[in-house]
């Protein structure tokens, strides 16, 4: 019993400080667990495991050069769905700057690196869920690395949440640039 009071407590202290506690109570809105979108993305799929990037120094300049900015981590995670010894498809979650608090997304690739799906995971924001709409959210399938992914050129907005659209547009194409430099494969045999 002590135990459990004293994490209880040190998790209250620590939202108290932070400012964490009434923000996340007001708008947090879960839509997936990373589980759940995994079994969803890949409901035929026999195995998925992970693979974590580790960036180096150059690694991370030449994303900063595609990108327009230099990747915040020095690593990144990528979840490998398998059949057998085939590649079904790989999925990327992270996270962007909304307008005040981070966005949870998901992102689910062919393995060749063009976008399946894209999903909100976790949304933070008091408004601007709209991103969550299927009409803004198909606008990504079939992007790969060589597309703009923009909202000044492929991607349209949507009004009323213009910063959450733009935050979609960097994380998606962070996605597809993270694949192309450091998963693709150099031989693919089939373009999915």
């Amino acid at each position: 019993m002590k135990i459990v009071f004293k994490i209880i407590f040190t998790g209250f202290v620590f939202a108290l400080l932070s400012g964490v506690g009434a923000r996340s109570a007001r708008a947090d809105q879960v839509y997936f667990t990373a589980r759940d979108l995994l079994a969803d993305f890949f409901k035929s799929s026999q195995n998925v495991t992970y693979k974590k990037v580790q960036l180096d120094g150059s690694e991370t300049q030449k994303l900063a050069q595609r990108l327009g900015y230099t990747p915040s981590k020095s690593s990144y995670t990528f979840y490998v769905a398998t059949s057998g010894a085939r590649v079904d498809g790989y999925a990327f979650i992270d996270e962007e700057k909304g307008e005040h608090l981070p966005i949870t997304f998901a992102v689910k690739l062919s393995p060749t690196g063009k976008v399946m799906r894209q999903e909100i995971v976790v949304y933070r924001e008091s408004r601007g869920d709209e991103v969550r709409d299927e009409r803004f959210r198909a606008q990504f399938v079939g992007k790969s690395a060589a597309d703009a992914i923009d909202t000044d050129s492929d991607i349209q907005a949507v009004s009323g949440a213009t910063i959450s659209s733009r935050a979609m547009a960097v994380g998606v194409k962070r996605a597809v640039v993270l694949f192309d430099e450091l998963l693709k494969p150099t031989h693919v045999a089939s373009a999915r």
